[in-house]
């Protein structure tokens, strides 16, 4: 199993993402800070600069682009590599207007409508109005509007890793939710058709957060992706 492992969040989450699935996994983690920077580059740096010489890695939605935008800056340095809930396309014009949207409500100050907004896509619907959705709705304001701003502005810029699939040699996990409506099981099922050493793996009930919604099944993928 890995020494290290680098957990990378997704928009508007912190580590609280990770935490059931840290417990769970008999590994060193380490949380990435995504929340400083307005590119995916810029935030893959931040991460390597920090990170130990050689690790696994695991990152989800946003934090999926940021694993891949580093398996293009260090790949000698990762020895493993999970997307969960993650795409490697580039948004297409629709989904870079509905963020637009959403930036430019934040800047009129109606963040909390925003983030209380994007929580019915996050988890599955049998979620809603539970424990677990208030947990996802104080993550997000933890995080913060102008976060939020800088994290939009990088997904919205992020390059077409599609390409590149093909390049990872490590070995690779390629996670969904079957109700994730945000990144669907189709994209994940592309990602793991075009990486050499991928598996893929369903997470029941569960949507685009099962490292919160669905703990178990994630830590039980990740600790047999770990021991590859």
């Amino acid at each position: 199993m890995a020494d290290d492992l680098i957990l990378l969040p997704g928009l508007l989450c912190d580590a609280r993402l990770w935490r059931d699935v840290m417990s769970g996994l008999a590994v060193r983690s380490h949380i990435a800070d995504l929340t400083q920077d307005q590119s995916v580059p810029a935030m893959a740096k931040r991460v390597l600069k920090t990170a130990p010489a050689r690790f696994a890695l695991a990152g989800l939605s946003m934090g999926g682009y940021v694993a891949l935008e580093i398996m293009r800056q260090a790949p000698e340095r990762v020895t493993h590599l999970a997307l969960l809930d993650t795409s490697a396309r580039p948004d297409d014009d629709a989904r870079k207007e509905t963020r637009r949207k959403g930036i430019a409500m934040v800047q009129q100050g109606r963040f909390i409508g925003v983030s209380r907004g994007l929580l019915g896509t996050l988890i599955a619907p049998h979620h809603m109005g539970t424990p677990l959705a208030a947990e996802v709705q104080a993550m997000s304001e933890r995080v913060g509007a102008q976060a939020y701003v800088r994290q939009q502005a990088a997904i919205m810029g992020r390059v077409d890793s599609r390409p590149m699939l093909g390049t990872i040699q490590v070995p690779a996990l390629v996670g969904v939710g079957e109700m994730d409506k945000l990144t669907p099981p189709e994209l994940a099922e592309e990602m793991a058709g075009a990486i050499q050493e991928a598996e893929l793996v369903r997470f029941p009930d569960s949507a685009h957060l099962p490292t919160m919604e669905n703990p178990e099944v994630v830590v039980e993928a990740m600790r047999r992706w770990l021991e590859r």
